[in-house]
């Protein structure tokens, strides 16, 4: 794990693509709009010259305008497509419900009887060679790769928020109402996430790791509970 990564990290899910192509584009936008800003800038203060037409003129406060108007529809409709996307709920195979406790998650495989647990984070002194400090958990909620999945979450006391940003779902978790997300995940592999809403003063130690697996591992691992 790199841990001077300034970059987004790397994409597991097709609803993340799609954020960091918006990301990438909106950055290509104001990179554009700043540089342009600074030469406009530059050329006024070197230039000993004023354009009356520049200051009071109709056609440069259309400009100012409808330009800035034209700027935000391009950022607004890849925006809004994505937002709808994150909360449509299509052909989805399994449903999973994550609980926010103070301070730890606790999972419930609502389509299979009698499967519940909670996953709490490894403390220092118990975790293993291989296991990440603050990031790894005792129980993982093991999910299917490319099987459209359900995600609920709610809280049990106060507003968590269940974020996994390899998968780009961020979802509040508020006590009282059931929140809900798609969830496909492209590939096998660990994804670590950590609850996004200050609640409290173990705020920072309630991780979340789902561990993808092929489904036929999956069904093995639900007959353990049986």
């Amino acid at each position: 794990m790199n841990t001077w990564l300034l970059t987004l990290q790397n994409s597991n899910s097709p609803t993340y693509d799609m954020m960091i192509f918006f990301h990438d584009f909106t950055m290509m936008i104001l990179t554009f709009i700043t540089l342009l800003i600074l030469f406009i800038l530059s050329s006024l203060i070197n230039n000993k010259f004023i354009n009356r037409f520049l200051l009071q003129g109709h056609t440069i406060e259309l400009i100012w305008t409808i330009t800035p108007m034209l700027i935000l529809i391009f950022i607004a409709i890849p925006s809004i497509k994505i937002l709808y996307l994150t909360d449509e709920m299509f052909n989805n195979k399994i449903t999973i419900k994550s609980i926010g406790h103070q301070w730890y998650w606790s999972y419930e495989y609502s389509d299979f009887l009698n499967i519940d647990f909670n996953s709490f984070m490894i403390p220092l002194n118990e975790l293993n060679i291989n296991e990440f400090h603050l990031l790894d958990v005792d129980n993982r909620c093991i999910l299917p790769f490319n099987y459209p999945i359900r995600m609920l979450t709610t809280s049990m006391d106060v507003i968590h928020s269940w974020t996994v940003p390899s998968l780009g779902i961020k979802m509040d978790s508020t006590p009282g109402r059931l929140n809900q997300s798609l969830l496909l995940m492209n590939r096998p592999g660990l994804f670590f996430g950590q609850c996004s809403e200050i609640c409290g003063m173990n705020h920072s130690f309630m991780p979340i790791v789902i561990e993808s697996t092929n489904f036929p591992n999956f069904k093995n691992w639900l007959k353990s509970f049986y």
